[in-house]
């Protein structure tokens, strides 16, 4: 017997278990997904990622940023799911709706629950120095990411940034809910509960990442500043601040070696590009100073014509309260 299943998703990294179900003996009877979202410089609309492919390959599509509507949950009844399978859809599903499909929804969480349970699990695994992670597919109920586990994988988590984390999480996550779906269906699937309370020491919490918490403060220690800037890379992205206030975007970096000129202090070092933190230096990869594209760092340094007292991530306030 094949499952009748409708997908919920929006980003990319939904992308390979749709397109995984879909290439599968099961039926995707419906994609749920976010509206189209306005991007690029000309601001236009843009369907999601997951939208693209439900297009592509002919699936009825509701996109919504919200399933709270009666409209919505009536569309959603309609489609006479067996299971509900969500991958980064970008919005809760309510308690009415849970109970909808015969099997419930069931949920690819790129993070070894109950540790990082929320909206950034990837990132904040990086920005903590988890040297493992895991993805896991649990039974969806109305706590937020609270739910039986059916399948852990477990992941190591190399020098990457989270969209390079993510990536192959997706990828990898995309097999592991194939399995879980076949094992629902032949009636083989077994769950373990998480077995700790909201307030367990065991429960991290993975609040969605604000574009502020981009900002470099080159007063950390290099690993903590290595850590921010793959942890944000690429989204919401990671950037600081010139002496003269105008921003100036980082990509990936270097942890160096030898005493740090000081905190946020620039140097120049056989065509790389040295910055001072707390204990010793990083060097930088690519940047993006304000209004212009990428480029190597000794580029940008030489074109702006910086001096040996170049200091990054400095400005204050006029309270005198640095900027972070």
């Amino acid at each position: 017997m094949r499952v009748r299943i409708i997908f919920a998703g929006t980003p990319q990294a939904a992308v390979p278990t749709l397109r995984a179900l879909l290439d599968s003996p099961h039926e995707v009877a419906a994609v749920l997904t976010r509206p189209p979202a306005r991007a690029g410089r000309g601001r236009k609309l843009h369907p999601s990622p997951v939208a693209e492919v439900a297009r592509e390959r002919g699936i009825p599509l509701i996109e919504t940023s919200s399933v709270r509507g009666e409209d919505v949950q009536a569309h959603i009844e309609r489609v006479g799911a067996d299971l509900g399978v969500v991958v980064a859809f970008g919005a809760l599903i309510p308690p009415a709706v849970l109970d909808i499909p015969t099997y419930g929804w069931i949920n690819l969480h790129f993070s070894d629950l109950p540790r990082w349970r929320g909206a950034a699990p990837v990132q904040s695994a990086i920005l903590a120095g988890d040297a493992t992670t895991a993805s896991c597919i649990f039974q969806l109920e109305e706590g937020l990411d609270t739910g039986p586990v059916f399948s852990r994988l477990p992941v190591r988590i190399g020098h990457e940034t989270s969209g390079e984390l993510l990536d192959r999480m997706a990828i990898l996550g995309s097999s592991q809910v194939l399995d879980v779906v076949t094992s629902i269906e032949d009636g083989s699937a077994r769950t373990v509960p998480q077995e700790v309370g909201a307030d367990s020491e065991f429960v991290t919490r993975a609040p969605r990442i604000d574009p502020q918490e981009g900002f470099i403060d080159f007063r950390d220690p290099a690993v903590a500043v290595d850590r921010r800037i793959r942890a944000v890379t690429p989204n919401p992205g990671a950037w600081t601040l010139l002496a003269d206030g105008r921003r100036l975007k980082l990509g990936v970096i270097e942890v160096g070696e030898g005493s740090t000129p000081g905190e946020g202090v620039v140097r120049f070092e056989r065509r790389s590009v040295e910055v001072g933190c707390a204990d010793t230096v990083v060097v930088l990869g690519r940047v993006a100073p304000a209004g212009r594209g990428w480029m190597d760092a000794d580029a940008w340094a030489r074109g702006a014509r910086l001096n040996e007292h170049t200091v990054l991530g400095s400005r204050t306030h006029d309270d005198g309260e640095a900027v972070r």
